[in-house]
């Protein structure tokens, strides 16, 4: 039985746009019958190219998603599961700032319309940690669903010690909305993947994982270029290819 917890990140600029013609046909190499659960473009719009063949993840990734016409689109989807926030702590967006809106618009969502709500996706160093456990107490009485986590890393037991330290202090299941390891050696970067994927679908508290990122281009000096999950003309890696059809995942 294939367990479906692989969140696809789909860079935005795969799709097609004003002066952007993108790679959309490459959404037709993913395989959908395999551990791919749902797609993310760290956006509110659904990738046309999806053609309804997965969940869509919608994601209020800084305030400017709160404003119309962007929250319009979130209020009126029929996706189940909605992220908020990404990596606030790194955006200049204060827990109480992040509560507020929460309770002006978040929780709103999650009753009238039957929402599921992705926690802020903080960053795994200790400011982050802060930055959560002060928005976790300003929420306590309407609390996230989902738990929103991000971890990179190269050490592939570190990271499964900080899920499972962010575990025990939260009752939530967890969505770990990017992961990736951030090594310049291949082998480690397989070996970091295939670790981290097997361990996550084993683990009945995690909801949903992404690997970052499916995207033509690196999106920073920080990541590594052995993580890509597509090729600069917007074909598949290998990684990408192991990722959406393997399960459990071996290394090469």
């Amino acid at each position: 039985m294939v367990v479906k917890k692989r969140c696809l990140l789909w860079d935005w600029t795969n799709s097609s746009g004003p002066g952007n013609p993108g790679v959309p046909w490459a959404m037709d190499s993913v395989n959908f019958n395999g551990p791919v659960s749902s797609v993310s473009n760290w956006n509110t719009w659904v990738p046309p190219e999806l053609k309804g063949r997965a969940p869509y993840r919608p994601m209020i990734h800084l305030e400017r998603e709160l404003k119309a016409p962007e929250w319009d689109w979130v209020w009126n989807s029929d996706q189940p599961i909605v992220q908020y926030f990404n990596e606030p702590d790194k955006n200049n967006i204060s827990p109480e700032r992040a509560a507020q809106a929460w309770y002006d618009q978040m929780v709103p969502l999650r009753q009238q319309k039957g929402k599921k709500l992705v926690g802020p996706a903080i960053s795994s160093d200790e400011n982050g940690k802060n930055w959560l456990a002060d928005f976790m107490n300003r929420v306590s009485d309407q609390p996230p669903d989902f738990l929103g986590l991000h971890y990179y890393g190269t050490d592939g037991n570190a990271a499964i010690r900080y899920l499972e330290e962010m575990h025990s202090r939260y009752p939530q299941p967890i969505v770990v909305s990017e992961i990736a390891s951030i090594d310049r050696n291949v082998g480690s970067v397989y070996n970091f993947t295939v670790q981290l994927a097997n361990y996550m679908d084993n683990a009945d508290w995690i909801f949903e994982y992404g690997f970052f990122g499916c995207m033509r281009n690196l999106a920073d000096g920080f990541v590594s270029p052995d993580a890509q999950l597509m090729q600069a003309d917007g074909h598949f890696t290998e990684l990408m290819w192991k990722l959406q059809n393997e399960q459990p995942m071996v290394p090469p």
